[in-house]
């Protein structure tokens, strides 16, 4: 059973991931969700022993980290944690520049626009 993290402060984009990763993986998936970056640093902190396989987040949320994106911050917190470093982090972001940020932080990416009319992007990243 995968264990997957989704962060977006938008309850639609939660429930419509949610929805994606469960379809992805046919049900056999512990799903958790946090409405902001600092929330889900603490679910993160919270599971250190047996940590999340994927982590979806949003790039937009609470602005408590400029100059970075909140989940810009985020990722970079998973990113110095080694019990997390089997992780596949995914960024699904309305942002322009999502392809160019999600590059610099050795993440994938599937911008909103496409994930709202290509559930394939999901299989293709979140996949075996």
């Amino acid at each position: 059973m995968k264990k997957v993290l989704i962060v977006d402060d938008v309850k639609g984009w939660r429930e419509f991931n949610s929805n994606a990763v469960d379809e992805v993986f046919k049900g056999d998936v512990e799903i958790f969700t946090a409405d902001c970056a600092q929330k889900a640093y603490d679910i993160i902190l919270e599971n250190r022993n047996n940590p999340f396989d994927i982590i979806i987040t949003d790039l937009q949320m609470e602005n408590n980290y400029s100059p970075k994106m909140a989940g810009e911050w985020l990722v970079e917190q998973i990113k110095s944690d080694n019990r997390y470093i089997n992780t596949k982090v995914v960024i699904i972001s309305a942002t322009f520049n999502i392809r160019h940020t999600a590059e610099i932080l050795g993440v994938s990416c599937i911008p909103k626009s496409t994930a709202l009319k290509c559930f394939s992007a999901y299989e293709e990243i979140l996949g075996e």
